[in-house]
């Protein structure tokens, strides 16, 4: 139970800080705002994996190379591939806001 409980309240504040950074615009720029959520999305990533799935670094465990790396693989696809198809979707679904945004400056 202790484990759970530190695994919850772990992943409470890295869900928190990054709502936060957002909401508040504390860090003003929005590519290290991104960077930022990213970093924290990968650390929650780690904290789920250890608290929740139980991986350890005993073979026993589950807990191998090709699971790691397995892991790294999927995540680095999902979010390349997520950051790819957002700032793309944002380039070519709104050209009349950025024909807007062009003709104000």
């Amino acid at each position: 139970m202790k484990g759970y409980m530190i695994g919850f309240v772990l992943s409470v504040i890295l869900t928190a800080i990054p709502f936060w950074l957002v909401m508040t615009g504390a860090l003003g720029d929005t590519q290290a705002t991104a960077l930022t959520i990213m970093a924290f999305a990968f650390v929650q990533i780690i904290v789920h994996m250890i608290y929740f799935l139980h991986m350890n670094t005993s073979s026993e465990g589950g807990w191998t190379i090709m699971a790691l790396a397995f892991t790294i693989v999927v995540v680095v696809i999902t979010l390349s591939g997520s950051l790819w198809v957002m700032y793309h979707m944002n380039t070519n679904m709104m050209p009349q806001m950025a024909a807007d945004a062009m003709g104000a400056m």
